[in-house]
């Protein structure tokens, strides 16, 4: 079995939720490269959009994920857009097994609608620009994921044990 853990997938599907409870149980540290980007670079990730753009973002997000991909024995929840660089698919795929928590768009909406962290849906129509986000990113998100969990229904508990009870397969 690979050792490391990815969990990827849009925003709002509880990658960090799923993260902290499945590292939890599993005994390996946990890492959330959003935050970890904000904690190196003392800001927020509105704040890094603001000066950088997305470009500039994803960059750090690159360098980030690079490193962390390429520790040893943890869990590791990505930021919703991660897979739209091809380097970062590749060591996802190659470091560890990837496992794509899956999110309808009403979920999201849920999830996100007080959340104002998130630069992408300051927008009019965050609805759409979900829509837009999940038909572009999804193909990737299976490209690179080893399982796919639905997150729209189940407690993180549950979720947690569905991809507990798969690793004891692998």
């Amino acid at each position: 079995m690979k050792e490391n853990l990815f969990l990827i997938g849009p925003m709002g599907a509880g990658k960090s939720s799923i993260g902290r409870q499945l590292a939890r149980r599993l005994k390996r540290p946990f890492w959330d490269s959003d935050r970890e980007l904000e904690r190196r670079t003392g800001v927020d990730i509105p704040t890094i959009f603001e000066f950088e753009g997305e470009t500039g973002f994803r960059v750090r997000e690159r360098a980030i994920l690079d490193e962390l991909t390429g520790l040893d024995g943890i869990v590791l929840a990505t930021g919703g857009g991660a897979i739209l660089d091809e380097a970062n698919r590749r060591w996802l795929k190659a470091r560890g097994l990837t496992v794509y928590l899956r999110a309808s768009v009403e979920s999201q909406l849920r999830r996100t609608s007080h959340d104002h962290n998130r630069p992408l849906l300051q927008t009019a129509d965050p609805r759409r620009t979900l829509q837009e986000l999940l038909e572009r990113r999804e193909p990737l998100y299976l490209e690179v994921a080893d399982l796919v969990v639905d997150t729209d229904r189940g407690s993180v508990h549950t979720i947690v044990a569905r991809i507990c009870a798969w690793l004891g397969r692998q």
